[in-house]
């Protein structure tokens, strides 16, 4: 493609970028043709991109070609089209990569620019297969790049057109591969370390209901994934379920529940409460978990391959000391508040911990569990699972998600019994589901049941 560069220079900016995508879809559509193995597009084609698409120039001293923003968005809209025209999968994810894998070099900000103005109007507009090229382009590229991207849509749904989250939450069924992905993202850039890092209420809102209405949804990218591919270490994870994991956890005690509402229009806006979402996100969460051991079985990986990694549960439990010494000096709150929150968060690490255990997401001796939670203060649901066996859960066909009332008011329950089906409902991770007395009454004991793989039920 290299001899089309004299016929481009006296086009305009956007009859040039046009023209320069037709051409790359027939010397692609050529190759794949052609049987080439692999499939590579060669350097001078994409030297060609550099300077006709994202502007960067071929020489330092010649002055850059800009777009106007009509043209920019005139642009957009003749790729959106192009991705949507052309039917085979292999020849997009080829055009996609050629536009926009890093390089490395100064046009990467030009790529990662255009990148997010087209994923963001592929969103409001629809065009699925510019998704399913971004979310295969977020599981090759570095995690950096990839919440780059995440902020950028987050900005774009949940903080510039207010109401707009909408739209994000619609390409959920369209999707689901890149929902996925965007998921592990926005988890990997809002840790809960800070105000500014932690999740649009909207945002979070959007992700609950989206697990809810499909728990496989976190696990998309990984039942994808041939077991014999090995991802960068600099890649997003496979699943969002360790920063899902973390923003349950770490909430309680992370998220500022003292912040006024947005105003819209000079009028407060109607927000949903942040601790019934990360209720119900924990809840889900541990459903995911239980739907591992099916899957791992499946795929021949039941005790070999950890979905949560030691590394970051470390991470965690040290975060979470440092917010439980800071909870200690809290003056804005009753001691006996900042107790329940702490003894919440406690409890929830806890479940996960159990449950990541017994469903083989988690593979690790007591000793270690023990070594990272070794700063953490005492919490009696916490103790008995660094003390006691794990009780790995064979019978996948009736996941023990409900609990017993009655078993509900004793410490410990040696023989629980469970309906053959879950009897949750939508209202569980929002409601106390016992009445057993406690110092809080938000917040009720967590007894622990050591004939079942897991806590009976999640902390909320």
């Amino acid at each position: 493609m290299g001899d089309i560069r004299q016929s481009l220079l006296p086009r305009d900016v956007l009859s040039a970028a046009k023209e320069l995508l037709y051409h790359l879809d027939i010397y692609i559509s050529n190759m794949v043709q052609s049987g080439r193995q692999p499939p590579q597009v060669d350097s001078k084609t994409l030297e060609l991109v550099e300077e006709f698409i994202l502007h960067a120039p071929k020489d330092r001293n010649a002055p850059a070609r800009r777009m106007s923003a009509l043209q920019e968005l005139q642009l957009l809209e003749i790729m959106c089209s192009c991705f949507q025209e052309q039917s085979r999968d292999t020849v997009r994810q080829l055009m996609f990569s050629a536009l926009f894998n890093l390089q490395g070099n100064q046009a990467d900000e030009s790529r990662m620019s255009l990148l997010g103005k087209l994923v963001s109007m592929a969103i409001a507009v629809g065009r699925v297969p510019i998704l399913e090229c971004a979310a295969t382009w977020s599981q090759r590229t570095h995690r950096v790049y990839c919440v780059r991207l995440a902020q950028v849509l987050v900005d774009d749904y949940c903080s510039l057109v207010p109401g707009s989250v909408s739209t994000l939450q619609n390409i959920h069924s369209a999707s689901p591969r890149f929902c996925c992905q965007f998921i592990t993202a926005v988890t990997t850039l809002y840790d809960l370390t800070s105000e500014e890092l932690t999740p649009p209420l909207e945002l979070l809102q959007m992700i609950v209901s989206w697990i809810q209405d499909d728990p496989r949804l976190v696990l998309i990218t990984f039942l994808n994934t041939p077991i014999s591919s090995s991802q960068p270490m600099s890649s997003l994870d496979v699943t969002p379920l360790g920063g899902l994991v973390r923003w349950c956890i770490k909430a309680p005690l992370a998220y500022r529940g003292d912040k006024k509402p947005a105003l819209t229009n000079g009028s407060p806006e109607s927000e949903p409460e942040a601790g019934p979402l990360f209720s119900a996100l924990h809840l889900s969460v541990l459903q995911v978990f239980m739907l591992l051991p099916t899957i791992l079985n499946e795929k021949g990986l039941y005790g070999l391959l950890a979905l949560l990694q030691m590394d970051s549960l470390a991470a965690l439990t040290s975060d979470l000391s440092r917010l439980l010494d800071q909870a200690d000096k809290h003056t804005h709150k009753s001691s006996t508040d900042t107790h329940a929150l702490s003894q919440l968060a406690l409890d929830r690490l806890a479940q996960a911990l159990q449950v990541a255990m017994a469903s083989g997401a988690l593979l690790c001796s007591r000793e270690d569990l023990r070594a990272i939670c070794s700063r953490l203060p005492h919490n009696n649901l916490l103790q008995l699972v660094l003390s006691g066996p794990v009780m790995y859960y064979n019978n996948i066909h009736t996941p023990p998600l409900a609990f017993s009332p009655h078993a509900a008011h004793s410490p410990i329950a040696s023989h629980p019994t469970h309906p053959t089906h879950p009897t949750h409902t939508p209202h569980t991770a929002h409601t106390p589901l016992a009445t057993h007395p406690s110092s809080h009454p938000q917040y009720p004991a967590q007894p622990f049941m050591t004939g079942m793989p897991f806590p009976f039920r999640p902390s909320h």
